[in-house]
């Protein structure tokens, strides 16, 4: 597998703390742009599968990813040396990017809010049927200055072991800057 004007001081000082405070929460992005939506998505492990078939997921643009042809995802799904399902986020894949998974302690309906830590960043994360987890991309840059993570909910709808994939509904707030895991447009 292929292993991503000037301002005078006191106007930036002002747009770097509404820039600080916008990491922290919604208030002060500008409106979101895209409406978010549940998708279904099925995945084939990265081994013992053909390389045609997608084994890894990109939230930005919501891709599924062919990892012979491409490096630039946010999570693989394979299955482990104990027949395990694992997701994986870039860094179990000697890839230098930054996404983490974690799994949740509620349904996928009622995660509204992505938190901002509890990511996994460098091991597997072992799913099953009806599994919730949380995914956070790589750092991005937004198209108003700031860098910041896209987020997302899953929830795994099945995992044949012998076929070696995974079927799960997605949503992921593709508006750089929010959280909000719900169907429509985040709240600001």
């Amino acid at each position: 597998m292929p292993p991503r004007h000037r301002f005078a001081a006191p106007a930036l000082a002002g747009a770097v703390l509404l820039a600080l405070a916008a990491c922290s929460q919604p208030l002060g992005l500008p409106p979101p742009v895209l409406s978010n939506f549940v998708d279904t998505i099925a995945l084939f492990a990265l081994d013992g599968t053909p390389l045609t078939t997608p084994s890894a997921y990109k939230l930005s643009g919501r891709q599924l990813v062919r990892t012979d042809r491409s490096a630039d995802f946010d999570f693989a799904f394979n299955i482990d040396a104990s027949n395990r399902a694992v997701l994986l986020p870039t860094g179990t894949v000697g890839l230098p990017q930054s996404s983490g998974i974690q799994v949740a302690t509620t349904t996928f309906d009622a995660l509204t809010v992505a938190p901002t830590g509890g990511y996994v960043f460098d091991q597997p994360v072992a799913v099953d049927v009806d599994v919730v987890a949380l995914v956070r991309s790589r750092i991005l840059g937004c198209s108003f200055g700031l860098s910041e993570p896209l987020y997302a909910k899953l929830h795994v709808l099945t995992v044949d072991l012998v076929a070696r994939r995974i079927d799960f509904e997605i949503l992921v707030d593709q508006n750089c800057g929010y959280r909000g895991l719900e169907t429509g447009y985040p709240p600001q």
